[in-house]
């Protein structure tokens, strides 16, 4: 985000986006607050004032657009005003967001294909890792966090890369990505035609291990068509649940008045609109182990990428 200097005035967009994130530091801090005075009056045996008390604040801050245990039949569309992000780019008739919102689905991808993916996931990231709680794996660009860097997976492993990965792995990875896109397309009136595959799509791996550089800093508040502009929907397909391999790590909405959370279940799938309708971040992951894939899509073919293939 630009620093305000003195003289230069900021669009009311942009004072939105500030009170956005603002709001949400102060519910963390009063977070932190309230878990003080709730071991304090645990401590002095006020167990009914605490339950009370908890459930009043989560309710005034927080709002859960699908939690863990729900499992969806049909998918959950939440429409939101489009911001104005999208008129300084080109417009893509039949792609462009002009219907905004979000939407969670557990019927693109089945539990069994998730695990596949994840056992992906892994045996990749296996091989080298973030110091730091977040690592990431491109299958796109070969990009593999190492240590506080990154390598190329397809050329440090050139020689085991087909112990690693097969030629299933990938078909799998390309018709995962291939639903998504349609279901994109049919919840926001789009032309799947027009959305093309862009970077960065990648597997993440996040744990409570404290961030050695900025690449480990996810749960930072971000708007993705501000942060990659060639975005235009993004999505995440959960490969863990929330709550059982994993605590923290919600993803979540920051809008004016409150914070809408999605509660990860391995199969699930978030996608939205990328502009700053979709002011979002990542809990911080306080225990266990998070796994996620990210598929962005954009509507400028000039930022398309191809589904990436075995060496």
């Amino acid at each position: 985000m630009t620093v305000q200097r003195r003289g230069i005035s900021k669009s009311p967009e942009s004072s939105a986006i500030e009170k956005k994130i603002k709001r949400g530091n102060a519910q963390r801090q009063a977070s932190s607050w309230r878990g003080n005075v709730i071991t304090l009056l645990l401590l002095t045996g006020a167990t009914g004032l605490v339950s009370w008390m908890y459930f009043t604040w989560t309710d005034d801050f927080t709002h859960t657009l699908v939690s863990r245990s729900e499992i969806l039949t049909q998918p959950r569309v939440f429409t939101v005003e489009c911001s104005k992000d999208y008129k300084k780019y080109k417009f893509f008739p039949g792609c462009t967001p002009t219907k905004c919102g979000r939407a969670i689905s557990d019927s693109v991808v089945t539990l069994e294909e998730a695990q596949k993916l994840r056992r992906l996931a892994e045996r990749g990231l296996s091989l080298a890792g973030s110091d730091g709680g977040a690592s990431i794996l491109d299958l796109h660009s070969g990009a593999l966090s190492m240590g506080k860097q990154f390598v190329n997976i397809y050329r440090y492993f050139k020689n085991e890369i087909r112990d690693i990965f097969t030629e299933e792995d990938f078909e799998l990875y390309k018709d995962v990505r291939d639903r998504i896109q349609k279901a994109i397309a049919e919840t926001f009136g789009l032309d799947s035609k027009q959305m093309y595959l862009t970077k960065p799509t990648f597997f993440s791996r996040i744990n409570s291990t404290s961030a050695k550089t900025t690449h480990d800093e996810y749960w930072h508040p971000h708007i993705d068509k501000e942060t990659y502009g060639s975005f235009d929907y993004t999505s995440l397909l959960y490969l863990s649940d929330y709550g059982v391999e994993f605590g923290g790590g919600r993803f979540v909405f920051m809008d004016p008045s409150t914070n809408r959370t999605v509660e990860p279940r391995a199969g699930r799938v978030s996608f939205f609109s990328s502009g700053s309708e979709n002011l979002h971040h990542v809990e911080k992951v306080t225990w266990g182990t998070r796994y996620a894939i990210t598929v962005s899509f954009t509507c400028d073919p000039d930022y398309a990428i191809d589904n990436p293939s075995l060496p």
